[in-house]
């Protein structure tokens, strides 16, 4: 699984998802930082990766075109640069990797994980 990590959130999240064996860029990386979410989204399923956002946008695009991939990661919680949170999202990223490879909306927040499948 690869992860794409949107504008929205530090790069310093892609490098912590890097470390702990997840394979992660910034978008920084890839495109413009104005870019519309569409267009992120586009190149997310035409390279094969899932996206991680704090953006609600993206899920209501999947929900809206039925969308099945990519796979979109919603960040719902701040204070993401504590140690608590990172292992958190490390950990239910990692434990939902399979639904994440075929479809899905994973949303984090500060407790917990939820799933939902796509499509929506």
């Amino acid at each position: 699984m690869k992860i794409l990590v949107d504008m929205n959130l530090p790069p310093k999240l892609a490098d912590m998802l890097t470390a702990s064996g997840i394979e992660a860029v910034h978008w920084y990386n890839i495109g413009l930082p104005e870019a519309k979410d569409t267009e992120i989204l586009s190149y997310a399923e035409s390279n094969d990766y899932v996206v991680m956002t704090c953006d609600l946008d993206f899920s209501t695009i999947m929900s809206i075109t039925h969308g099945q991939k990519p796979s979109v990661i919603q960040i719902r919680t701040q204070g993401y640069h504590s140690e608590k949170i990172e292992a958190l999202i490390i950990d239910t990223v990692k434990r939902n990797a399979i639904e994440l490879e075929k479809g899905a909306i994973l949303t984090i927040d500060g407790k917990r994980g939820r799933l939902r499948l796509l499509p929506l």
